[in-house]
Protein backbone atom coordinates (compact mmCIF):
# COMPACT_ATOMS: atom_id res chain seq x y z
CA UNK A 1 0.00 0.00 0.00
CA UNK A 2 1.43 3.36 -0.65
CA UNK A 3 2.04 5.75 -3.92
CA UNK A 4 2.54 4.37 -7.61
CA UNK A 5 2.58 6.34 -10.62
CA UNK A 6 -0.25 7.50 -12.03
CA UNK A 7 -2.38 5.13 -14.14
CA UNK A 8 -5.17 5.33 -16.24
CA UNK A 9 -8.81 5.28 -14.75
CA UNK A 10 -11.02 2.09 -15.22
CA UNK A 11 -13.70 1.57 -12.60
CA UNK A 12 -14.68 4.88 -10.80
CA UNK A 13 -16.00 5.27 -7.32
CA UNK A 14 -16.21 7.77 -5.60
CA UNK A 15 -14.82 11.94 -5.49
CA UNK A 16 -13.30 13.89 -3.05
CA UNK A 17 -11.53 17.29 -3.46
CA UNK A 18 -8.93 19.07 -0.71
CA UNK A 19 -7.30 22.30 -2.21
CA UNK A 20 -6.58 22.38 -5.67
CA UNK A 21 -6.05 18.20 -5.43
CA UNK A 22 -8.85 16.16 -6.71
CA UNK A 23 -8.83 12.20 -5.35
CA UNK A 24 -10.88 9.50 -7.32
CA UNK A 25 -11.46 6.02 -6.18
CA UNK A 26 -10.95 3.17 -7.98
CA UNK A 27 -13.25 0.89 -6.45
CA UNK A 28 -11.55 -1.62 -4.30
CA UNK A 29 -8.26 -0.74 -5.66
CA UNK A 30 -6.98 2.39 -4.36
CA UNK A 31 -7.22 6.27 -5.17
CA UNK A 32 -6.60 8.36 -8.41
CA UNK A 33 -4.68 11.68 -6.66
CA UNK A 34 -5.09 14.72 -9.67
CA UNK A 35 -3.25 18.02 -9.76
CA UNK A 36 -6.33 20.38 -10.41
CA UNK A 37 -4.21 23.59 -10.14
CA UNK A 38 -5.94 24.31 -13.54
CA UNK A 39 -9.49 22.91 -13.81
CA UNK A 40 -8.74 23.08 -18.31
CA UNK A 41 -5.96 20.53 -17.50
CA UNK A 42 -6.32 18.54 -14.36
CA UNK A 43 -2.91 15.95 -14.52
CA UNK A 44 -3.27 12.96 -12.94
CA UNK A 45 -0.42 12.48 -11.15
CA UNK A 46 -0.35 9.37 -8.71
CA UNK A 47 -1.60 6.01 -7.45
CA UNK A 48 -2.37 5.45 -3.84
CA UNK A 49 -2.63 1.70 -4.03
CA UNK A 50 -5.22 0.46 -1.20
CA UNK A 51 -6.92 -2.91 -1.69
CA UNK A 52 -10.72 -2.82 -0.43
CA UNK A 53 -11.07 1.19 -1.00
CA UNK A 54 -13.64 2.72 -0.94
CA UNK A 55 -14.35 6.07 0.63
CA UNK A 56 -11.39 8.84 2.05
CA UNK A 57 -11.45 11.99 3.76
CA UNK A 58 -8.51 14.12 4.35
CA UNK A 59 -7.33 16.48 7.33
CA UNK A 60 -4.43 18.69 8.22
CA UNK A 61 -2.64 16.87 5.37
CA UNK A 62 -3.33 13.33 6.89
CA UNK A 63 -5.73 10.92 4.47
CA UNK A 64 -7.65 8.51 5.94
CA UNK A 65 -9.12 5.59 3.84
CA UNK A 66 -10.95 2.11 4.52
CA UNK A 67 -9.18 -0.76 3.29
CA UNK A 68 -12.04 -3.46 3.76
CA UNK A 69 -12.48 -3.37 7.25
CA UNK A 70 -9.43 -1.83 7.96
CA UNK A 71 -8.75 2.32 8.84
CA UNK A 72 -5.57 3.18 7.27
CA UNK A 73 -3.83 6.53 8.07
CA UNK A 74 -1.67 8.41 5.19
CA UNK A 75 0.65 11.36 4.87
CA UNK A 76 -0.64 13.35 2.14
CA UNK A 77 1.44 16.36 2.66
CA UNK A 78 3.35 15.62 -0.35
CA UNK A 79 0.47 13.75 -2.74
CA UNK A 80 3.19 12.47 -5.30
CA UNK A 81 4.20 10.24 -2.55
CA UNK A 82 2.09 9.31 -0.13
CA UNK A 83 3.35 7.47 3.00
CA UNK A 84 1.57 5.00 5.27
CA UNK A 85 1.54 5.80 8.70
CA UNK A 86 -1.14 3.60 10.55
CA UNK A 87 -3.09 0.62 10.21
CA UNK A 88 -6.45 0.25 12.63
CA UNK A 89 -7.30 -3.41 12.05
CA UNK A 90 -11.41 -4.23 12.21
CA UNK A 91 -12.79 -1.17 13.16
CA UNK A 92 -15.94 -1.32 10.37
CA UNK A 93 -18.45 -4.07 10.21
CA UNK A 94 -16.77 -7.02 9.32
CA UNK A 95 -19.48 -8.71 7.87
CA UNK A 96 -19.47 -7.68 4.70
CA UNK A 97 -17.57 -5.06 2.36
CA UNK A 98 -19.07 -2.57 0.54
CA UNK A 99 -18.95 -1.66 -3.04
CA UNK A 100 -19.18 1.72 -4.19
CA UNK A 101 -22.50 1.73 -4.85
CA UNK A 102 -23.22 0.68 -1.08
CA UNK A 103 -23.54 -3.07 -2.17
CA UNK A 104 -22.85 -5.82 0.69
CA UNK A 105 -20.79 -8.01 -0.81
CA UNK A 106 -20.29 -11.64 0.46
CA UNK A 107 -18.05 -13.07 2.65
CA UNK A 108 -16.53 -16.23 3.64
CA UNK A 109 -14.75 -16.85 6.64
CA UNK A 110 -11.68 -18.66 5.94
CA UNK A 111 -11.04 -16.24 2.83
CA UNK A 112 -11.86 -12.92 4.43
CA UNK A 113 -13.85 -10.19 2.62
CA UNK A 114 -14.92 -9.77 -1.03
CA UNK A 115 -13.15 -6.56 -2.75
CA UNK A 116 -13.61 -7.59 -6.17
CA UNK A 117 -14.85 -10.31 -8.14
CA UNK A 118 -15.17 -11.98 -12.02
CA UNK A 119 -17.92 -12.39 -13.45
CA UNK A 120 -17.98 -15.96 -15.40
CA UNK A 121 -20.98 -16.99 -17.25
CA UNK A 122 -21.27 -21.14 -16.32
CA UNK A 123 -23.89 -23.20 -18.16
CA UNK A 124 -24.96 -26.85 -16.96
CA UNK A 125 -27.42 -29.09 -16.86
CA UNK A 126 -28.98 -30.41 -13.35
CA UNK A 127 -31.86 -31.16 -11.51
CA UNK A 128 -33.83 -28.80 -9.11
CA UNK A 129 -33.42 -30.68 -5.89
CA UNK A 130 -29.50 -30.94 -6.74
CA UNK A 131 -26.98 -30.82 -4.16
CA UNK A 132 -24.27 -28.88 -5.25
CA UNK A 133 -21.14 -29.33 -2.42
CA UNK A 134 -17.83 -27.35 -2.05
CA UNK A 135 -19.59 -24.56 -4.25
CA UNK A 136 -16.87 -21.11 -4.50
CA UNK A 137 -20.44 -19.30 -5.85
CA UNK A 138 -23.64 -19.22 -3.98
CA UNK A 139 -26.53 -21.03 -5.69
CA UNK A 140 -30.04 -19.53 -5.70
CA UNK A 141 -32.87 -21.50 -7.67
CA UNK A 142 -31.51 -22.02 -11.23
CA UNK A 143 -28.92 -19.31 -10.79
CA UNK A 144 -25.27 -19.92 -10.64
CA UNK A 145 -23.54 -16.40 -9.43
CA UNK A 146 -20.30 -15.54 -10.62
CA UNK A 147 -17.37 -16.74 -8.07
CA UNK A 148 -15.75 -13.98 -6.14
CA UNK A 149 -12.21 -13.47 -5.73
CA UNK A 150 -11.39 -12.63 -2.28
CA UNK A 151 -8.44 -10.83 -0.07
CA UNK A 152 -8.00 -10.92 3.55
CA UNK A 153 -6.01 -8.23 4.08
CA UNK A 154 -7.54 -6.80 2.86
CA UNK A 155 3.89 18.71 -0.82
CA UNK A 156 0.58 20.40 -0.94
CA UNK A 157 -0.99 23.85 -0.65
CA UNK A 158 -4.23 23.42 1.01
CA UNK A 159 -2.23 23.96 4.82
CA UNK A 160 -4.54 22.48 7.55
CA UNK A 161 -7.98 22.26 5.83
CA UNK A 162 -10.45 19.29 5.53
CA UNK A 163 -11.65 18.14 2.08
CA UNK A 164 -15.01 18.18 0.61
CA UNK A 165 -17.00 14.81 -0.35
CA UNK A 166 -19.46 13.65 -2.66
CA UNK A 167 -23.66 13.26 -1.65
CA UNK A 168 -22.70 9.67 -2.40
CA UNK A 169 -19.75 9.94 0.64
CA UNK A 170 -19.41 7.45 3.75
CA UNK A 171 -16.71 9.39 5.48
CA UNK A 172 -16.85 12.63 6.88
CA UNK A 173 -15.03 14.73 8.99
CA UNK A 174 -16.37 17.67 11.48
CA UNK A 175 -14.00 19.51 13.71
CA UNK A 176 -11.74 16.92 15.27
CA UNK A 177 -14.37 13.65 14.80
CA UNK A 178 -14.77 11.59 11.22
CA UNK A 179 -17.67 10.03 11.03
CA UNK A 180 -18.13 6.75 9.59
CA UNK A 181 -20.99 4.35 8.00
CA UNK A 182 -21.17 1.11 7.34
CA UNK A 183 -24.73 -1.17 7.06
CA UNK A 184 -26.10 -0.76 10.11
CA UNK A 185 -23.63 1.42 12.44
CA UNK A 186 -21.43 4.97 12.30
CA UNK A 187 -18.09 4.95 14.03
CA UNK A 188 -16.38 7.96 16.00
CA UNK A 189 -13.05 8.39 15.54
CA UNK A 190 -11.04 11.65 17.61
CA UNK A 191 -8.77 13.36 15.15
CA UNK A 192 -7.04 15.79 18.30
CA UNK A 193 -3.82 13.68 17.19
CA UNK A 194 -4.07 13.21 13.69
CA UNK A 195 -1.61 10.63 13.14
CA UNK A 196 -3.49 8.51 15.91
CA UNK A 197 -7.18 8.21 15.42
CA UNK A 198 -9.03 7.22 18.41
CA UNK A 199 -11.83 5.37 17.91
CA UNK A 200 -14.84 6.90 20.38
CA UNK A 201 -17.84 4.78 20.10
CA UNK A 202 -20.02 3.13 17.80
CA UNK A 203 -23.71 3.95 17.02
CA UNK A 204 -26.26 1.64 15.94
CA UNK A 205 -28.24 3.19 13.11
CA UNK A 206 -30.34 0.19 11.94
CA UNK A 207 -29.89 -1.66 8.18
CA UNK A 208 -29.38 -0.43 4.79
CA UNK A 209 -26.82 2.64 5.59
CA UNK A 210 -25.55 4.42 2.46
CA UNK A 211 -24.83 7.95 3.27
CA UNK A 212 -23.20 10.11 5.49
CA UNK A 213 -23.81 14.50 5.08
CA UNK A 214 -22.33 17.19 7.35
CA UNK A 215 -24.83 20.25 7.68
CA UNK A 216 -24.86 22.92 10.71
CA UNK A 217 -23.53 20.75 13.78
CA UNK A 218 -25.85 17.77 12.46
CA UNK A 219 -25.14 14.52 10.05
CA UNK A 220 -27.91 13.46 7.48
CA UNK A 221 -27.52 9.93 7.10
CA UNK A 222 -29.10 8.16 3.67
CA UNK A 223 -30.36 4.81 4.11
CA UNK A 224 -32.25 2.62 1.33
CA UNK A 225 -35.41 3.35 4.08
CA UNK A 226 -35.14 6.85 4.90
CA UNK A 227 -33.24 9.92 6.36
CA UNK A 228 -31.85 9.87 9.89
CA UNK A 229 -30.56 13.12 11.65
CA UNK A 230 -28.07 13.27 14.31
CA UNK A 231 -27.14 15.65 16.95
CA UNK A 232 -23.46 16.50 17.04
CA UNK A 233 -23.77 18.80 20.53
CA UNK A 234 -21.50 16.39 21.95
CA UNK A 235 -19.06 15.48 18.67
CA UNK A 236 -17.69 12.69 20.70
CA UNK A 237 -21.27 10.67 20.97
CA UNK A 238 -23.79 11.63 18.18
CA UNK A 239 -27.34 12.01 19.16
CA UNK A 240 -30.94 10.97 17.21
CA UNK A 241 -32.59 13.74 16.41
CA UNK A 242 -35.41 12.59 13.97
CA UNK A 243 -35.81 10.80 10.86
CA UNK A 244 -38.60 10.51 7.50
CA UNK A 245 -38.98 7.36 5.84
CA UNK A 246 -39.92 6.71 2.15
CA UNK A 247 -40.12 3.20 0.00
CA UNK A 248 -37.12 1.21 -0.49
CA UNK A 249 -34.40 2.61 -2.88
CA UNK A 250 -30.94 3.99 -3.19
CA UNK A 251 -30.91 7.15 -1.39
CA UNK A 252 -28.01 9.84 -0.76
CA UNK A 253 -28.79 13.52 0.67
CA UNK A 254 -28.18 17.23 0.70
CA UNK A 255 -29.17 19.93 2.69
CA UNK A 256 -29.20 24.06 2.41
CA UNK A 257 -31.17 25.77 4.55
CA UNK A 258 -34.58 24.74 5.69
CA UNK A 259 -34.54 21.68 3.61
CA UNK A 260 -33.25 18.22 3.18
CA UNK A 261 -32.79 17.09 -1.00
CA UNK A 262 -33.04 13.09 -1.28
CA UNK A 263 -32.42 11.04 -4.53
CA UNK A 264 -34.59 7.67 -4.66
CA UNK A 265 -33.94 5.30 -7.72
CA UNK A 266 -34.55 2.46 -8.80
CA UNK A 267 -31.24 -0.08 -9.25
CA UNK A 268 -31.57 -3.78 -9.75
CA UNK A 269 -29.44 -5.06 -7.05
CA UNK A 270 -31.24 -6.24 -4.33
CA UNK A 271 -29.85 -3.35 -1.65
CA UNK A 272 -31.51 -0.51 -2.95
CA UNK A 273 -34.78 -2.66 -2.83
CA UNK A 274 -37.43 -3.35 -6.16
CA UNK A 275 -39.44 -0.64 -5.87
CA UNK A 276 -40.50 1.34 -9.04
CA UNK A 277 -39.04 4.50 -7.63
CA UNK A 278 -37.65 7.19 -9.48
CA UNK A 279 -37.74 10.60 -7.90
CA UNK A 280 -36.30 13.56 -5.49
CA UNK A 281 -37.84 14.37 -2.33
CA UNK A 282 -37.51 17.58 -0.87
CA UNK A 283 -37.93 17.37 2.58
CA UNK A 284 -38.68 20.51 5.16
CA UNK A 285 -36.41 20.10 8.14
CA UNK A 286 -37.14 23.78 9.79
CA UNK A 287 -38.35 21.88 12.24
CA UNK A 288 -35.41 19.82 12.99
CA UNK A 289 -37.11 16.66 15.66
CA UNK A 290 -39.77 16.65 13.10
CA UNK A 291 -39.30 16.74 9.39
CA UNK A 292 -41.80 16.47 6.69
CA UNK A 293 -41.91 15.33 3.25
CA UNK A 294 -42.76 18.91 1.38
CA UNK A 295 -42.57 17.74 -2.58
CA UNK A 296 -41.68 15.16 -4.54
CA UNK A 297 -40.59 15.60 -7.84
CA UNK A 298 -40.22 12.54 -10.75
CA UNK A 299 -37.04 11.84 -12.20
CA UNK A 300 -35.38 9.17 -14.32
CA UNK A 301 -32.61 7.45 -12.58
CA UNK A 302 -31.23 9.96 -9.87
CA UNK A 303 -28.03 9.11 -8.39
CA UNK A 304 -25.84 11.55 -6.58
CA UNK A 305 -26.38 15.36 -5.99
CA UNK A 306 -25.30 18.58 -4.94
CA UNK A 307 -26.53 22.12 -3.69
CA UNK A 308 -24.88 25.83 -3.84
CA UNK A 309 -27.15 28.16 -2.49
CA UNK A 310 -29.95 27.97 -5.20
CA UNK A 311 -28.12 25.64 -7.07
CA UNK A 312 -29.49 22.14 -7.45
CA UNK A 313 -27.52 19.66 -9.33
CA UNK A 314 -28.88 16.17 -9.85
CA UNK A 315 -26.69 13.26 -11.53
CA UNK A 316 -29.34 11.27 -13.89
CA UNK A 317 -26.59 8.12 -14.29
CA UNK A 318 -26.89 7.28 -18.29
CA UNK A 319 -29.28 10.35 -18.40
CA UNK A 320 -26.62 12.77 -17.62
CA UNK A 321 -26.73 15.97 -15.51
CA UNK A 322 -29.57 18.22 -14.52
CA UNK A 323 -29.47 21.63 -13.01
CA UNK A 324 -32.13 23.39 -10.87
CA UNK A 325 -32.99 26.51 -9.57
CA UNK A 326 -33.85 25.55 -5.98
CA UNK A 327 -35.23 29.37 -4.94
CA UNK A 328 -38.83 27.95 -4.34
CA UNK A 329 -38.37 24.29 -3.17
CA UNK A 330 -41.83 23.72 -4.71
CA UNK A 331 -41.85 24.64 -7.95
CA UNK A 332 -38.28 22.76 -8.51
CA UNK A 333 -39.53 20.82 -11.67
CA UNK A 334 -40.45 24.22 -13.53
CA UNK A 335 -37.23 25.40 -12.85
CA UNK A 336 -34.84 22.90 -14.83
CA UNK A 337 -31.80 25.68 -16.35
CA UNK A 338 -30.13 22.80 -17.91
CA UNK A 339 -29.23 19.34 -19.17
CA UNK A 340 -26.36 17.54 -20.06
CA UNK A 341 -26.75 14.30 -21.76
CA UNK A 342 -24.35 12.01 -23.39
CA UNK A 343 -22.27 11.67 -20.38
CA UNK A 344 -22.77 9.09 -17.38
CA UNK A 345 -22.98 10.77 -13.82
CA UNK A 346 -22.90 9.11 -10.70
CA UNK A 347 -21.92 12.25 -8.39
CA UNK A 348 -21.05 16.01 -8.24
CA UNK A 349 -19.44 17.69 -6.02
CA UNK A 350 -19.71 22.08 -6.65
CA UNK A 351 -17.22 24.42 -5.49
CA UNK A 352 -18.74 28.11 -5.70
CA UNK A 353 -17.67 28.25 -9.63
CA UNK A 354 -16.16 24.85 -10.75
CA UNK A 355 -18.34 21.75 -10.68
CA UNK A 356 -16.88 18.35 -10.24
CA UNK A 357 -18.30 15.43 -11.96
CA UNK A 358 -17.65 11.86 -12.00
CA UNK A 359 -19.19 8.82 -13.90
CA UNK A 360 -18.75 5.56 -15.29
CA UNK A 361 -17.14 7.65 -18.41
CA UNK A 362 -14.86 9.54 -16.34
CA UNK A 363 -14.04 13.11 -14.56
CA UNK A 364 -15.42 16.45 -15.71
CA UNK A 365 -15.58 19.64 -14.69
CA UNK A 366 -17.70 22.48 -15.92
CA UNK A 367 -17.52 26.14 -15.00
CA UNK A 368 -21.49 26.83 -13.62
CA UNK A 369 -21.29 30.96 -13.60
CA UNK A 370 -23.45 30.57 -16.16
CA UNK A 371 -25.80 27.78 -14.67
CA UNK A 372 -28.10 27.80 -17.76
CA UNK A 373 -25.00 27.58 -20.05
CA UNK A 374 -22.35 25.68 -17.81
CA UNK A 375 -19.01 25.85 -19.61
CA UNK A 376 -17.16 22.82 -20.72
CA UNK A 377 -13.27 22.75 -18.57
CA UNK A 378 -11.95 19.36 -18.71
CA UNK A 379 -12.57 15.57 -18.77
CA UNK A 380 -10.04 12.64 -17.71
CA UNK A 381 -11.54 9.85 -19.75
CA UNK A 382 -12.08 6.08 -18.40
CA UNK A 383 -9.64 3.79 -20.28
CA UNK A 384 -11.14 0.77 -22.78
CA UNK A 385 -10.93 -1.79 -20.67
Amino acid sequence: MGSQPAKPLRNTGKIYTIGSYILVNEANEGIHVIDNSNPTKPQNISFISIPGNVDMAVRNQILYADAASDLLVLDFSNPTTVKFKKHLENVFESTATLSTSGAVMPTDPNKGLVISYKEKLVTEKRKCDDVLPNRNGWVEGDMLFATPTYNSNGKSNYGGSTGKGGSMARFTINGNYLYTVGSSKMDVFNLTDSNNPQQETSVVLGGGIETIFPYQNKLFIGSNAGMLIYSLANPAAPTYLSSYSHLRACDPVVVEGNYAYVTLRTNSNSWCGSSNTNQLDVVDISNITTPQIYKTYPMQNPHGLGIDKNLLFICEGNYGLKVFDATNPGYIQNNQLTHLQNLHAFDVIPLGKNLLVIGEDGFRQYDYSNPKNLKFLSKIPVAKK
